[in-house]
């Protein structure tokens, strides 16, 4: 099956994109480097095209209510213009997905999902949905969406909104124009810097991307693809579904539990279980490591105990451009987190030392 292609692939193409296939999409992979596009995101700002991610959007007087039994915060809650990061689990506690949810009106919220897991969690919602009074559809051909990541990332759009994005909060949404187009403007961020997400029509797409890159010119913007998009959220500690996250973990391993909302009123799927995880404790907690190496652990490769005895497994690993050195996030056994203990990954058969860190690896001063 030919993979999708965003309502932006002609301007990937013009740009020289190298392209990957990525969840049933053709997505541009880098344009210039890697490397020149971390470093633009970090000290200036990045362009990125984020439209494989999946909308779905829950409507009526039980949207809420709805959304409260499915998933394992506290949707009902939220306040009209905010957003909350959250989870859909299965009955025994997995991770289904990691989503961010959009309250866009008192009976409306949009449900961001990842591209890979988009048609589960759609499914999974129409399931769970049922008795309540509440539609559930799948509005991901309605959207494309762009995200503009940097610290110049306001004064590259402020010149194209009459929204006053000081007073734009972090982990909120608001209709809005860009370049003359409606949009849903929001905060959140995959990078660990500043930056805003734009929803837009499809074919308005085209316009709002060139005049981001034109009012950004200036700036020092660079369109960046899924490659630096990877190293921004591994400095920043950020899970990846696949990675991190997955359906033989719970957020408690994922050191998220803070998402999971034991005492929201009423039942949801996962809560036997996951209350039954807070209480026992985990056998495994994800970490931070560094190393003393330019060499990067990857994922799936062994971490080691002080006696050589397996103790864990990678998840994640590279360079760090901004860092200068090797990072890597791992679930290892309880009693081997703590930061300053040092431990070693199997790269390839050669016993890597790395030590434990806090995570993030990355934080922004400002």
């Amino acid at each position: 099956m030919e993979s999708r292609r965003t309502p932006l692939h002609a301007e990937h193409e013009a740009l020289g994109a190298m392209f990957t296939d990525f969840a049933g999409w053709r997505m541009p992979l880098r344009y210039d480097s890697e490397l020149a596009e971390h470093y633009a995101v970090r000290t200036s700002a990045g362009l990125f095209d984020l439209t494989h991610m999946g909308e779905i959007l829950l409507t009526g007087p039980e949207a809420g209510a709805a959304l409260d039994h499915a998933l394992v915060g506290h949707a009902s809650a939220i306040g009209v213009g905010r957003a909350r990061y959250t989870m859909i689990c299965q009955a025994d506690g997995g991770v289904i997905d990691d989503l961010i949810v959009y309250r866009t009106g008192d009976t409306e919220y949009l449900v961001v999902a990842n591209a890979s897991n988009a048609a589960v969690v759609h499914e999974a919602l129409v399931e769970r949905a049922e008795g309540f009074d509440a539609v559930v559809e799948d509005k991901s051909t309605d959207y494309a969406l762009l995200a503009v990541q940097g610290p110049k990332a306001t004064a590259i759009l402020a010149g194209l909104t009459p929204t006053d994005l000081a007073a734009v909060k972090y982990y909120a949404s608001y209709p809005t124009e860009v370049a003359g187009r409606p949009v849903l403007l929001a905060r959140t961020g995959y990078t660990g810097e500043d930056g805003f997400e734009l929803f837009v029509a499809p074919d308005d797409a085209g316009h709002v991307w060139q005049a981001l890159l034109e009012a950004g010119a200036p700036h020092d913007l660079k369109p960046a693809g899924l490659g630096c998009r990877d190293t921004l959220r591994l400095e920043a500690g950020m899970p990846l579904y696949g990675n991190e996250l997955g359906r033989d973990r719970t957020p408690f391993q994922a050191n998220l539990g803070r998402v999971v909302k034991l005492d929201k009123p009423g039942d949801f799927v996962g809560r036997d279980a996951l209350a039954a995880a807070a209480e026992r404790g985990v056998d495994q907690v994800l970490v931070g490591l560094k190393t003393a190496s330019r060499r990067a652990p990857r994922h799936g490769y062994p971490v080691l105990d002080a006696s050589g005895a397996r103790i864990g497994e990678v998840t994640s690993g590279a360079l760090s451009p901004t860092l200068g050195y090797s990072v890597a996030m791992a679930y290892v056994a309880v009693g081997n987190t703590d930061p300053g203990t040092l431990l070693s990954v199997d790269v390839r058969g050669k016993h890597e030392p790395v030590e434990v860190v806090a995570l993030p690896f990355y934080k922004r001063t400002s």
